[in-house]
């Protein structure tokens, strides 16, 4: 793929959307791209993560360390975005169910392109404070529907 038409690919995937395009296209200088094959797994459950993957192709599926279902992920997936701006660990595994590729996006890249795009860095900051709240807003009715049943 060329530079422009991974920009294009970028802008697909919701929270890089918010980016805009020259920032996009500092991202796609830097990620690598990696085939992934059938049956391997992209990363662990408890690994340290230091980056996020974007799925170009192929299918993969998250098991999660809490158990319950599996999730399928396909093309335009962004995986593990929290790693790209900060330290943790991966709460799933994830493997490829047919061979794939991912774009690779590290951390320092990520933060180093809000340094130079402040304004993405606002989008970003403010559509990350926007999901925390309506997962906080999410957990408090559950828990009057669970104080409910007392």
């Amino acid at each position: 793929m060329s530079i422009e038409s991974d920009v294009a690919f970028l802008e697909s995937v919701p929270l890089l959307s918010l980016v805009g395009g020259e920032a996009l296209r500092v991202i796609a200088i830097g990620a690598e791209t990696q085939t992934v094959p059938s049956g391997r797994a992209l990363f662990r459950a408890g690994e340290a993560a230091d980056c996020a993957y974007v799925v170009v192709n192929g299918s993969f599926e998250a098991d999660a360390l809490s158990g319950g279902e599996p999730q399928m992920i396909g093309p335009g997936a962004l995986i593990g975005e929290l790693a790209m701006i900060a330290d943790t660990v991966r709460p799933m595994t994830v493997t490829a169910l047919e061979q794939g590729s991912v774009m690779r996006i590290p951390r320092t890249l990520f933060l180093k392109m809000l340094e130079g795009y402040p304004d993405a860095a606002r989008r970003v900051r403010d559509d990350v404070a926007r999901r925390a709240e309506e997962t906080a807003t999410d957990i408090r009715k559950v828990r009057a529907a669970l104080d409910g049943l007392r």
